[in-house]
């Protein structure tokens, strides 16, 4: 059951004392006190705004005594009487009561807690902020979550990576962006939202070096930004929703490990890339960068245009872009070549100077190559590629270790293609009858 702030409030006024004496455990804070005791402190606090005459609070106050004997010397429980102290309240924006804060290693940034009002449920939510507290100190961090709560031991991904959203920040980012963002909506004291925490960094770090960032993977403090919480209908947490340009945000309800979120981070950018640029390799530029920045480089060489002329060349070309846009999450590159305008490149590939056409995928990072070994079409290409994806099919290094000299060359016109002129011979000066009398 989650409470949220301002939902649960207490109108009726009763002149009632103080709710905690000196004999309890909770300690009694003021704004005397606060700084020194809270503010200052290394320990972690759990804080209690309450008022007197609340009823909310007065049932709360036999649970909260208790979590703080069981917490005593773990754990710091203290109460602030907001009614009587209104401006401590006003100063962490205490709208309605009970309102109880975590103030951890950030003491600047208390959380809130909405949790269950029991003593059980109380302590759990202070140790569980106990164990990040201590992990963000072995691991030399501090509190935040773009800062990391996470461990690195899970191998997750560096979490500057997700973009930490605010109620200030998430219109002028968010809506209207070209971009698709998927956004956890969280609560720092949710266990699921912890162990959510390190598969959402590491798959941020994937998807912004898969889609260039153009799927960018964010997350919002629903406990601080309650405009968006209540904007979106956000009832429990985590809540992720995938917001892109010109529709209404959608939940996703796939799986939480990071393979789950990229392969669904990769969907949709897929589903709203551009269609890949087929590249002719004209230069030594195309051929590099192309190759440098993509993971695999798919390379065709087609017959001269000769042997297929323009309509030829074209059906070849139609196929490469079917299957370019097939496989456009895998951000591959996309070349291709005419046989005998870079011979060198051919020969380094296997191909040499016959069976066109062919095609060969390119790993430049590794100098390592496959060629296609069936038919030239949409059915033998897509097995090609297929069992690519799936780290199959048999490779070998690139001739030389390295890509061999590119020739500049002029770009195809989108013509058949022309025999070469031969010159005119002027007979005119031979004596033909002489020349067979000497040759008889």
């Amino acid at each position: 059951l989650f409470f949220f702030l301002g939902t649960v409030s207490c109108t009726l006024f009763l002149a009632v004392n103080g709710l905690y004496s000196a004999s309890d455990d909770v300690i009694e804070l003021t704004p005397t006190n606060f700084n020194k005791e809270v503010i200052q402190s290394e320990s972690l606090w759990l804080v209690e705004f309450y008022a007197p005459w609340c009823g909310h609070c007065q049932r709360l106050t036999p649970e909260w005594k208790k979590a703080a004997t069981a917490l005593k010397g773990v754990v710091k429980v203290g109460a602030v009487d907001a009614d009587k102290h209104q401006s401590l309240g006003g100063q962490y924006g205490v709208r309605g009561f009970p309102t109880i804060k975590i103030f951890g290693a950030n003491k600047n940034k208390a959380e809130d807690y909405q949790g269950g009002r029991t003593s059980d449920a109380i302590v759990d939510a202070a140790l569980s902020a106990l164990r990040s507290l201590v992990k963000d100190r072995l691991s030399g961090r501090s509190g935040g979550y773009s800062s990391g709560k996470q461990s690195r031991e899970s191998g997750g991904g560096d979490k500057k990576d997700v973009i930490e959203l605010t109620d200030d920040s998430f219109d002028k980012n968010v809506i209207n962006s070209d971009d698709v963002w998927m956004v956890e909506f969280y609560a720092p004291w949710c266990g699921h939202c912890k162990n959510l925490e390190p598969e959402w960094a590491a798959a941020a770090t994937e998807v912004k070096e898969q889609t260039k960032g153009k799927v960018k993977l964010a997350a919002v403090d629903a406990t601080v930004n309650q405009m968006l919480a209540g904007r979106y209908g956000i009832r429990g947490f985590p809540t992720i929703k995938i917001f892109q340009k010109g529709e209404d945000p959608v939940d996703y309800d796939g799986g939480r490990t990071r393979s789950d979120i990229i392969a669904r981070a990769l969907d949709l950018f897929s589903d709203n890339a551009p269609p890949p640029e087929l590249l002719e390799i004209i230069s030594e530029d195309i051929l590099k960068s192309t190759c440098d920045a993509h993971q695999l480089c798919i390379i065709s060489v087609l017959p001269h245009i000769l042997d297929t002329g323009a309509s030829g060349r074209n059906s070849y070309l139609d196929v490469m872009l079917k299957m370019a846009e097939k496989y456009k999450k895998k951000m591959w590159g996309w070349l291709w070549t005419e046989a005998g305008a870079q011979s060198d490149l051919e020969s380094s590939l296997g191909i040499g100077g016959f069976g066109y056409p062919a095609m060969a995928a390119v790993n430049a990072r590794k100098m390592k190559f496959a060629l296609l070994k069936g038919s030239f079409s949409e059915q033998g290409i897509n097995e090609f590629l297929r069992e690519l994806s799936v780290g199959r099919g048999s490779t070998a290094p690139v001739g030389g270790g390295a890509f061999p000299k590119i020739h500049s060359v002029e770009p195809w016109d989108g013509k058949d293609g022309e025999l070469p002129v031969e010159d005119d011979i002027d007979l005119s000066d031979v004596d033909l009858d002489d020349w067979d009398k000497d040759e008889l």
